[in-house]
């Protein structure tokens, strides 16, 4: 049947003077893009805003003309805040859906379990959250920020500004937080913070009883020295973490805490008054007033058809690396990866904080950095950002395995891991 049906069709394209190549190419007329966030489970609180403003980002360009006079056609797929899921669907996206790019991922167990799935398939992918750095991969574009791009920043604006001596590292307990509290320890330790003055927390995804640790950080803060909550927890355990906050009368003008992984959705489902003043530390606020900023937002109301819905800090990461995306596969002429991967690097777009955002050869993006106070309506009001975008770090200079570690994909060293002691691509002691 599959013979007789090919050969049916073979027979009316040269009947209609159309070769059977240029009829293929006519049944492939969009360009396929993978959308791989989860929409259930505990990390869809983040993420299921990241696959809308995908969707509005492929709706608008399609509006433009597509691209290479194509339309874009987007795969959406649910890895259910499941780790393993996101590689089995990573690569099914690849291998059978044939997606020329995926955006992907929000915590870095996910980014990780597609990792070496994307670099074995050799796919485009990017990266739109904060991370905790000490990874450069040829396949992954990371639009969001390192730590020399949001956490080492809100630690010197703290002590600078606030005073603060004590330190609370509170985090979910997986990679993420546990490597970018390694790194920040190190850091408070070179700047004179003694071991006693820092502690450290973990607390599973989806944690729900916070009476007892925030018990113990109110006791911890109470030692007569100015302390402060650096808060790496991730997903809807941070909804029962402020709620707890405000029962037990934890003020910003006594324990501050500044975070890295909330922002204006996750504060949308709850009563942000107690909150008033704690921090948050980002590369956008949806308060940021720039005419960029004021259109986005207005056409991201328009197309969630809810004039509530709020903007984001990753929901701009994807706008920056779809826009970059984009340019690389006009420069390039092809959706092809690795040409596309090439050309990706050098590319400069706007951002949406009135700058531009360029993407290095370490595949991280330069970024302006910004603390925002949380406002009693969920917002927050800038008080402190550097005064120029901030070129990554993707390796640590204050970790021993990483000091020595540079990247850069372009030829002739494209190597995301090169020490710059030993002369070798391959990392420390290598």
């Amino acid at each position: 049947m599959t013979f007789r049906v090919t050969s049916f069709l073979a027979g009316a394209a040269v009947a209609a003077g159309v070769t059977l190549a240029s009829f293929a190419a006519q049944a492939q007329d969009t360009i396929k893009v993978g959308v791989l966030h989860s929409l259930s489970g505990t990390m869809a609180i983040s993420e299921t805003t990241l696959k809308d403003v995908m969707l509005m980002l492929i709706e608008d360009q399609n509006k433009k003309g597509g691209l290479l006079g194509k339309k874009l056609e987007p795969v959406v797929v649910d890895p259910a805040s499941n780790w393993p899921l996101f590689a089995e669907k990573a690569r099914e996206l690849v291998q059978k859906d044939k997606v020329a790019a995926i955006f992907c991922c929000w915590t870095s167990v996910s980014r990780k379990s597609v990792l070496p799935v994307v670099e074995e398939l050799n796919t485009v992918v990017f990266y739109p959250v904060q991370y905790e750095g000490e990874e450069s991969s040829k396949n992954i574009f990371y639009t969001g920020a390192a730590p020399n791009q949001q956490a080492i920043p809100a630690v010197d604006y703290l002590a600078e500004n606030e005073g603060v001596k004590r330190w609370v590292l509170a985090g979910t307990d997986y990679v993420y937080p546990r490597t970018t509290n390694k790194i920040l320890e190190a850091y408070l330790k070179s700047k004179g913070v003694k071991p006693e003055d820092i502690m450290i927390n973990y607390t599973p995804f989806g944690h729900s009883d916070w009476q007892t640790i925030v018990a113990d950080i109110k006791k911890f803060g109470s030692a007569g020295k100015k302390t402060a909550v650096v808060s790496t927890i991730n997903g809807d355990a941070n909804v029962p973490f402020y709620k707890e906050l405000g029962n037990q009368g934890v003020k910003a003008t006594d324990i501050p805490v500044v975070a890295f992984s909330v922002g204006e959705e996750e504060l949308a489902g709850i009563d942000t008054k107690p909150l008033v003043g704690h921090l948050a530390a980002w590369n956008y606020f949806q308060s940021i007033d720039t005419p960029e900023n004021k259109a986005f937002i207005e056409k991201w109301k328009a197309y969630t058809k809810n004039p509530k819905r709020v903007t984001n800090d990753p929901m701009e990461a994807h706008v920056i690396g779809f826009q970059m995306w984009v340019k690389a596969v006009e420069k390039a002429g092809t959706t092809d990866p690795n040409a596309v991967i090439d050309a990706l690097i050098g590319v400069t777009v706007p951002n949406l904080t009135g700058g531009y955002s360029a993407m290095m050869p370490n595949h991280h993006i330069t970024k302006p950095v910004f603390i925002g106070e949380v406002k009693a309506d969920g917002q927050f009001n800038v008080v402190w950002n550097t005064p120029a975008p901030v070129v990554a770090n993707e390796w640590s200079p204050y970790l021993e395995g990483s000091k020595d570690l540079i990247a850069d994909w372009r030829a002739p060293l494209s190597c995301g891991n090169f020490n710059v002691k030993t002369g070798k691509c391959g990392g420390a002691g290598k």
